[in-house]
């Protein structure tokens, strides 16, 4: 992955009338990166990708493609494809006819559409349904024409626009995988839009996270996950325990926002010579761990995430110790 920015927003901000959509992001996007655009619903992740690919013209600030400002230019003369949730397939053409419906309105030669086409499709595992039509086709494998349709024009960028929402959990996790793999082969910039926590986690270079129009972080899955900057993000990405200033102040001396991975708790039994008193309230199952909700004897929540396979596991209403390392607690910004 080349360290040269493949896109570059400056300043950007998008109103639409009196709501404010995008609040003065600045952002670079290396070239050959996958970066994910991470946040709830209205976050501004949508639009800022949108801006990207020339679907809306930014409000003000700029944005660069290549080194070049694009801020006003339309959405056909930029070198860029997106790929849709709702994949976009024509459904009276065959794979292989919507595979080469860009190059043919570009006027591509024949031979090279064809070499193309080929090669596209072998890529995304489709070269035996190739003559099939959209409706004959599952949701993954409509996904997969949908990508092929997009990398045949080998764009320097490619935009996914929650490409993966429609599918199925196991599915989805197959189509990650791919999509991953499929990064590596062509070297080309992903950017991709979710909401989805894991799926950003798992397939990221880095993650950009938005919340209300602005950019609160971006930073690898690692540094988003183990040390976020703001509670949004340490209480978004995966779960976490937040701790307002009067908590802080009792359990670690510090008046001020902190996190602690539930991972990262420790449940002992009570009356250990470490640790905080608590009591289990609560016990979530969830295959390869359990989840505990111990109320601290001294006054609020903490969550412990503790292996499933482990020898003894506390029980409902039972007294424990709650202890962590210090290096677990980080101080955030923001309100909890």
């Amino acid at each position: 992955m080349s360290t040269a920015a493949a896109i570059s927003l400056r300043s950007v901000s998008k109103h639409f009338g009196d709501v404010v959509a995008v609040a003065d992001v600045s952002l670079d996007i290396n070239d050959g990166e996958f970066l994910t655009l991470l946040g709830p619903s209205g976050s501004g992740k949508t639009t800022v990708l949108r801006m990207i690919a020339g679907f809306e013209l930014p409000s003000s600030g700029e944005i660069l493609l290549n080194g070049s400002d694009v801020s006003n230019e339309p959405a056909f003369k930029r070198d860029v494809n997106t790929v849709f949730q709702d994949y976009a397939l024509f459904p009276h053409m065959t794979v292989a006819e919507n595979v080469v419906y860009g190059m043919r309105v570009r006027k591509v030669d024949k031979t090279e559409r064809t070499q193309r086409r080929d090669e596209a499709l072998r890529m995304v595992r489709l070269t035996q349904l190739a003559e099939r039509m959209p409706a004959q086709l599952s949701g993954g494998q409509r996904q997969r024409v949908a990508l092929a349709r997009a990398i045949v024009n080998r764009p320097k960028v490619l935009l996914l626009d929650e490409p993966l929402g429609a599918l199925d959990l196991k599915l989805r996790e197959e189509m990650q995988t791919e999509l991953k793999a499929l990064q590596r082969t062509l070297n080309i910039t992903f950017v991709y839009v979710t909401h989805d926590q894991g799926e950003a986690l798992s397939m990221s270079d880095r993650i950009a996270v938005f919340n209300g129009g602005r950019l609160e972080q971006v930073g690898s899955p690692r540094d988003l996950y183990e040390r976020p900057a703001t509670a949004f993000v340490a209480g978004f990405v995966g779960v976490a325990n937040l701790f307002d200033e009067t908590t802080s102040q009792r359990l670690f001396g510090r008046s001020a926002v902190h996190t602690l991975r539930p991972e990262r708790v420790r449940v002992l039994r009570a009356g250990s010579s470490e640790g905080h008193a608590a009591r289990v309230v609560d016990s979530q199952y969830l295959g390869a761990e359990i989840r505990l909700t111990c109320r601290l004897e001294a006054g609020g929540n903490v969550v412990a995430s503790v292996p499933s396979a482990q020898a003894r596991i506390a029980s409902r209403d039972e007294q424990v110790a709650l202890a962590w390392d210090s290096s677990a607690v980080f101080e955030v910004s923001g309100s909890r």
